[in-house]
């Protein structure tokens, strides 16, 4: 009697997840190189035993299986900062921080008071040989090619490094638009940046709200359910007790 309602609370739980996620995807609708998420669900059958049969059917829970991020490249806006690098394509930037190597597609980059160019939280980018760049005080005019090479009136500074994995999916969020991975980074022989452009989220609001609506809607349907076949257990109860009163 009881499986009804564990398989509608199992599809209940996978929803409520799955609105966390959108909710996170709308948040995010702004922040720079962020990718979409979605939930990958699959069944999960239950052997069962029943009084007619020594085996039974199977009772079909939904399970939710892990995150799966939307890679494709977000708009790119032109913003007219010389420090802003957005990438076309493949790749993403390499980070140092204090954890250890992170990446990131977010190129919102600056200046830090000792000439070395960060990211918005501080941390260093690195270069081709996997050392912070870091530019003279008399060096104002910045110029980046499309391959990463840094120059400036005093002539060529480094080279941005750009790096590739075999897994994209694989990649963690480490929070503050960067990423982690145990994987290998592969450093992308052509990569192609554009400066003074910025890679915008590719979370798209509309079809985002759509599937907020839609999934609080498939929760309220499923709450009806368990509402009604809670009424329907009640009236099996009364009706047993009766009889058994008589």
């Amino acid at each position: 009697m009881q499986n009804t309602s564990y398989i509608a609370l199992s599809r209940q739980a996978a929803l409520w997840r799955q609105l966390d996620v959108v909710a996170n995807n709308m948040a995010n609708t702004n922040t720079p190189g962020y990718k979409g998420q979605e939930m990958m669900f699959r069944e999960y059958l239950v052997p069962t035993r029943s009084t007619e049969r020594a085996l039974g059917g199977k009772l079909s829970f939904v399970q939710d299986v892990s995150l799966l991020r939307d890679t494709r490249e977000g708009p790119l806006t032109k913003t007219d900062n010389p420090l802003d690098f957005a990438l076309h394509g493949d790749g993403y930037f390499e980070i140092e921080t204090e954890a250890g190597m992170r990446y990131a597609r977010n190129g919102h980059f600056r200046l830090d008071q000792t000439g070395m160019l960060v990211n918005s939280q501080g941390f260093a980018v690195m270069d081709e040989r996997d050392q912070p760049i870091i530019f003279a005080p008399n060096e104002t005019r910045i110029e980046v090619a499309s391959d990463g090479t840094i120059s400036t009136e005093n002539g060529r500074v480094s080279k941005l490094k750009v790096v590739k994995f075999a897994n994209d999916q694989e990649l963690r969020n480490a929070g503050d638009s960067l990423y982690d991975t145990t994987q290998t980074a592969e450093t992308v022989e052509r990569p192609v940046i554009v400066q003074g452009m910025m890679e915008e989220s590719n979370v798209q609001p509309v079809v985002e709200m759509t599937k907020m609506t839609q999934i609080l809607r498939d929760y309220e349907g499923v709450q009806k359910m368990l509402d009604n076949e809670h009424e329907r257990q009640l009236k099996a109860i009364s009706t047993l007790s009766n009889a058994k009163s008589a």
